[in-house]
């Protein structure tokens, strides 16, 4: 009705009076007392009488208003193609029918009946517009812009015409025109919170967050109930890293439209993104209780459990999402993932090569794959990622994970400078993408330190609950051997393995920062906190191992906070460390040191100096244990290692490629063969490249 009023008022005041009356007649026959209509028609007759239709047309216009407000529209079909052939010279009943057709979802037909509407009325702008929206509906854009740029002709005012347009250029991708589309909306109508809404949309897909955020705030000023609009924002509030907002708005969503599938399923995003890994799957499994075939749900538990270590969980969850969205690689790439840490390689493998089936370009699942196979030089893949790597379309992050590949390959084959500039250029890709800054490193270690003095000279009150599971904190430099340790400690059957646990932390990092207060309340919320998580994954047994490497950041608050825990630091060859470091992706974006040479050596110095402040501050807490010694005298060094625990010996230790638990570290491979001796020595193949930037070093 609106848009009928809009019209019959635009040809009132062109002076195109038929064409208004009969407008305004028809919506007087479906709603007798709407007082704009028949201000309307009065003010065009002079007089409260209305001028009648003829009598046949008239009726069979009340008939199709009947039919097509009860939502029956085939029979509004049927009854506007009778009229159009009754009266094939009258523009509104082909208009008729053009609604009719649309609102079937049959747009070929309606842009047919709206394109006859155009040419027995080449003025009447309403024509064109609703063509437009049924060319844009067919995918033709330009078409569609060209009829909205036809109805603006006729009537420049026509705000849903240029809000239509913006739409379509949204679609084409055209954003800043899009934008541009949506401002001339709302100068002529500046409540149109769907303009807003959209404008937002296009500044978020440009990455114009701030713009963004106010864009849908507008939105929510003129309709409060815009759901869509809470979820947007939400959406980007999560690209900022606001997440306590996002999360805020995300509810608000939630509270206007309770089956809102896809604001659950980002919300447990946004929640994983905090750490929140149990509250995550709550989320997602509300999503799913909405929309039992939501894929990406699927895919997001799986990804929950995989960083739980659930691993069969996981790999049961990404093969639900893949029955129900078979053609996404980054399913089968994050499969792959899971596979590969239970040690399924072949089967990883497999899921790797699926993904690169689906997409043949899918850069992050070459790097993946490339880290299973030994290469030999006539591997179809490396020609592949070759030809890949000169494309100039690539984005930063794809170019990066190509390079890694490319090198692994090149390293495999023998082209060691190939692969040694592959790993540079990687490396400087990757810390452009984290905008990494040594200097932040630099001030880190110096709050820790600051923070530490002030936690040595913080008392709790009164004494500590017991602890119902120990934590073994098996801690050092990324690269250098925790995850053998980890596997040999753990094969003791009074020992769980947790694997890398970001708990401590993100617990951890607010009292260093100064973002928190250092009182013994705080310290003592730290022990409980850090122990509660713990508990979730400690599988029952007294023991529980931690081998998050960067704990080493945190040793004086695990002293203070945890005095009964045990600490196990893995020192390594400074240069097989430093040179492991540099070679590798890893997945956390908290590492960016490691892909500058002299980025890493300056980290491993920062390293050094902090594990000889905290050695001074403890007193024989920390096991400090030499990875290369292990290596060589494998049980005299885990005998030690298991009597510092006061553990009983069990000859299980020795036998650590036995251990069947899920390893989700780049080790992962090494660590299910025997242990060997010798890779310390790996880098030495690339000395000759190095520059003698480990000469610095000391060991």
């Amino acid at each position: 009705m609106d848009q009928a009023l809009i019209r019959a008022d635009y040809h009132a005041k062109k002076g195109e009076i038929e064409e208004a009356q009969k407008l305004y007649q028809m919506i007087l026959q479906a709603f007798p007392d709407n007082k704009q209509a028949r201000q309307g028609l009065t003010a065009l007759c002079g007089t409260k009488q209305t001028i009648n239709l003829p009598g046949p047309l008239q009726e069979g216009i009340n008939h199709w208003v009947n039919l097509y407000n009860q939502g029956q529209m085939e029979a509004a079909v049927a009854k506007a193609q009778a009229l159009t052939k009754q009266y094939p010279e009258i523009f509104f009943v082909w208009s008729f029918l053009g609604a009719a057709h649309k609102s079937l979802g049959e747009p070929v037909e309606a842009s047919s009946a709206f394109r006859k509407v155009t040419l027995l009325n080449p003025n009447y702008a309403d024509g064109f517009s609703n063509l437009g929206v049924t060319l844009q509906e067919q995918g033709k854009f330009d078409e569609a812009i060209e009829a909205y740029k036809k109805a603006l002709a006729l009537k420049p005012d026509y705000a849903e015409a240029y809000y239509n347009m913006g739409v379509t250029l949204q679609e084409q991708g055209k954003l800043d025109k899009a934008i541009a589309s949506y401002e001339q909306t709302l100068l002529i109508k500046p409540d149109f919170a769907e303009a807003y809404y959209n404008t937002g949309n296009a500044l978020r897909d440009q990455g114009k967050l701030d713009e963004a955020i106010a864009s849908y705030e507008k939105t929510l000023l003129i309709n409060p109930d815009y759901a869509e609009a809470c979820y947007n924002k939400g959406n980007a509030l999560k690209d900022q890293g606001r997440l306590d907002e996002a999360i805020t708005s995300y509810k608000k969503a939630l509270a206007l439209k309770p089956d809102y599938a896809e604001a659950h399923n980002n919300m447990g995003n946004t929640l994983k993104e905090q750490g929140q890994l149990d509250e995550a799957i709550a989320s997602y499994e509300q999503a799913l209780s909405i929309k039992p075939d939501y894929a990406d749900a699927f895919y997001n538990i799986g990804n929950v459990l995989k960083d739980q270590g659930k691993l069969e969980d996981a790999i049961a969850s990404y093969e639900r999402a893949l029955s129900l969205k078979p053609d996404q690689p980054e399913m089968y790439n994050n499969l792959g993932t899971a596979l590969q840490d239970q040690g399924k390689l072949d089967e990883a493998i497999d899921a790797y090569n699926r993904a690169l089936t689906i997409n043949p370009d899918h850069a992050v699942t070459h790097r993946n794959l490339s880290f299973l196979i030994k290469y030999e030089s006539n591997h179809p893949q490396i020609a592949t990622v070759n030809k890949m790597m000169k494309r100039v379309d690539l984005t930063n992050d794809d170019r990066c994970n190509l390079h890694y590949a490319f090198a692994k390959m090149n390293e495999d084959i023998g082209k060691l400078d190939v692969a040694f500039e592959n790993y540079v250029a990687g490396g400087r890709l990757r810390q452009k993408l984290l905008a990494y800054d040594f200097k932040q490193d630099e001030l880190a270690f110096h709050q820790i330190k600051t923070a530490a003095l002030k936690v040595k000279d913080t008392f709790f009150s009164k004494p500590v609950e017991a602890l119902p599971h120990t934590p073994i904190f098996i801690l050092g430099m990324p690269r250098s051997g925790t995850t053998l340790v980890e596997q040999i400690i753990s094969r003791h059957s009074q020992v769980h393995g947790a694997g890398e646990l970001r708990y401590f932390g993100g617990l951890a990092t607010p009292l260093n920062l100064g973002n928190r207060i250092i009182n013994p309340d705080s310290i003592l919320q730290v022990r409980n906190a850090y122990l509660n998580e713990l508990g979730k994954v400690s599988n029952g047994s007294p023991l529980v191992t931690d081998k998050m490497p960067n704990n080493f950041l945190h040793i004086g608050l695990i002293l203070k906070a945890i005095p009964e825990a045990k600490i196990i630091h893995v020192k390594r060859d400074p240069a097989a460390t430093c040179w492991s470091n540099f070679k590798h992706y890893f997945s956390s974006n908290r590492l960016g040191y490691s892909y500058d040479l002299e980025d890493t050596v300056g980290y491993f110095k920062l390293y050094q100096d902090l594990m000889r402040f905290w050695s001074q501050e403890q007193n024989g807490q920390i096991f400090h244990l030499d990875y290369e010694k292990l290596t060589v005298e494998q049980e005299s060094e885990t005998r030690k290692l298991i009597e510092h625990m006061q553990l009983g010996w069990e000859d299980a230790c020795l036998s650590p490629q036995e251990n069947k638990r899920s390893v989700r570290t780049a080790s992962q491979q090494q660590v299910r063969k025997n242990v060997y001796t010798g890779s310390s020595n790996a880098w030495r193949k690339f000395e000759p490249y190095l520059q003698g930037v480990f000469d610095q070093l000391e060991t």
